[in-house]
């Protein structure tokens, strides 16, 4: 009599996949090298990309006369190099690699990272040919995300040049996870009903004879104010184009430049109405130009603001036409609200005796574009299709292309570069992701110094990158400024190194 085989039960299978998938932590693959040198064209693409205009990385004259003394590249571009590009080409014996495969065959194949940590012995130069040694440090056991149910696979890529010298290193995790096994947004705990936001429920403007023009230029994204010709007084808000003091019809119009400051503000609660995102912040704005206008302060947390800030207009389309072609009330409507002013880049460094614990860094609003996304991930050769294609993003469960998490990266390293100085050294950056970043759902930068010691230079900037979903990236980045003894070594040692 023949028996038939004992079938495993469901928690051993699990067991037995698990240490499968386990089965090659502290394994490293063979040195992989890259397929280009480190060059000047791909340097530029990626300032392009992140709007870095350091000219060490992209001014050849510049970079000369600096520390540096030529071009070099971003430090956070030290895991670009060696990517594979759109054939994704991968050793046999990457551990990483053979994970993947294994957690892909039990479904988990959505794929997004979630933590990057980078530490720069030194500042990478065009010509420079890299390699580097991929180990994998941890697979987790099955966790339960927002995302979707899935493991966290972590690895330690060490890079060298192909000639030995060791010039950084980069922690990476990610999760791969089973699209469609996200968690759903929980409904408000006290019961209410959650407000539709979308702006078209708002009231539209009345809109006649006398505020016409302010209303078309909105349209054109243009801030108007009514202007005396003879005097060159702006007034504010819109009204008969009769001169009060001279009782003439013969008021203009002038294009304002859009750049103002907070002058006061106020955070109403109540009611509550639909089309608006809560909490509201309504500000008065005092143009450069001198006439103050009231309007949404958007872009910023309450806690964030300050007199006096620097605010630029942003715009918002919140109605579509009633009837095309039409100039009133029946036309589509934009309405100017404002937003932190972006920062002036920083022209010349910051000294290690004037950073302070406690400094905060502007807040910084970045717009993000299905361009920005897609750009973004060319130019750090990520060719993962959840960055390009909006179709395939959904098939995984993403409700849209989003951000690479070296994009996040560098556009953080944009952020703290442009406040401390072209010459500033980064010798570190650790990040963690939340929330995904999305088209049309604008990122607000913040930062604070939380460490600074003049004697080494070494300093610490917080930062912190907040959309509608909350947190996108949160993290640090360590650096050295001039004045301080490690911030000399750092520079005399890249130099030895460079010149051998």
């Amino acid at each position: 009599m023949t028996t038939a085989p004992s079938q495993a039960r469901p928690d051993e299978q699990d067991s037995a996949f698990l240490a499968e998938a386990r089965s090659r932590i502290g394994t490293a693959g063979q040195p992989q090298v890259a397929r280009h040198p480190v060059n000047a064209p791909a340097i530029a693409d990626w300032c392009d990309a992140m709007g870095d205009d350091n000219p060490v990385y992209n001014d050849a004259a510049a970079a000369a006369a600096s520390i540096h003394g030529g071009i070099v590249a971003p430090p956070v571009t030290l895991d670009i190099w060696d990517r594979g590009g759109l054939k994704q080409t991968r050793s046999t014996d990457d551990p990483q690699a053979a994970t993947i495969k294994t957690l892909e065959s039990r479904g988990f194949t959505s794929v997004v990272a979630v933590n990057s940590e980078l530490e720069i012995q030194r500042y990478l130069r065009p010509g420079d040919m890299l390699q580097k040694v991929l180990s994998l440090e941890d697979v987790s056991e099955e966790k339960a995300t927002g995302l979707g149910v899935g493991h966290f696979v972590t690895t330690r890529q060490r890079y060298t040049t192909t000639s030995g010298e060791h010039v950084g290193d980069v922690l990476f995790r990610i999760l791969k996870f089973k699209p469609g096994t996200g968690r759903t947004a929980a409904p408000p705990a006290d019961g209410r009903p959650v407000l539709d936001t979308s702006p078209h429920l708002r009231p539209r403007p009345g809109i006649n004879r006398d505020n016409e023009f302010f209303w078309e230029g909105c349209r054109k994204h243009e801030l108007r104010m009514q202007r005396d010709p003879a005097t060159g007084e702006l007034f504010h808000p819109p009204g008969p184009k009769r001169n009060p003091a001279t009782g003439k019809w013969e008021l203009e119009y002038e294009v304002c430049s859009g750049r103002g400051r907070l002058y006061s503000f106020a955070v109403p609660h109540y009611p509550q109405v639909p089309g608006f995102k809560y909490p509201v912040i309504v500000g008065l704005v005092e143009l450069e130009e001198g006439p103050r206008l009231v309007s949404n302060i958007v872009g910023v947390d309450r806690d964030q603001l300050e007199i006096g800030m620097p605010l630029e207009v942003t715009w918002l389309d919140t109605h579509p036409a009633l009837v095309e072609g039409a100039t009133d009330s029946r036309g589509p409507i934009t309405i100017p609200q404002f937003r932190p002013a972006a920062p002036a880049r920083q022209e010349t460094t910051r000294a290690a005796g004037g950073v302070s614990v406690g400094d905060k860094l502007p807040s910084w609003v970045k717009d993000i574009t299905p361009t920005q996304v897609v750009s973004g991930a060319l130019a750090t050769r990520d060719f993962q299709d959840v960055h390009h294609d909006r179709d395939l993003a959904h098939a995984r469960g993403s409700a849209d292309i989003f951000l690479n998490i070296n994009t996040s990266v560098g556009l953080m390293a944009r952020y703290v570069g442009d406040w401390a100085g072209p010459e500033h050294i980064v010798t570190a950056t650790r990040v963690r992701l939340g929330a995904p970043a999305y088209p049309y759902d604008p990122l607000t930068f913040t930062g604070e110094v939380i460490e600074a010691d003049p004697a080494s230079g070494r300093a610490v900037v917080k930062v912190r990158a907040r959309n509608s979903l909350g947190d996108h990236v949160s993290g640090t980045v360590e650096m050295l400024l001039p004045g301080g003894s490690d911030y000399q070594s750092f520079v005399n040692n890249s130099a030895q190194k460079a010149a051998q």
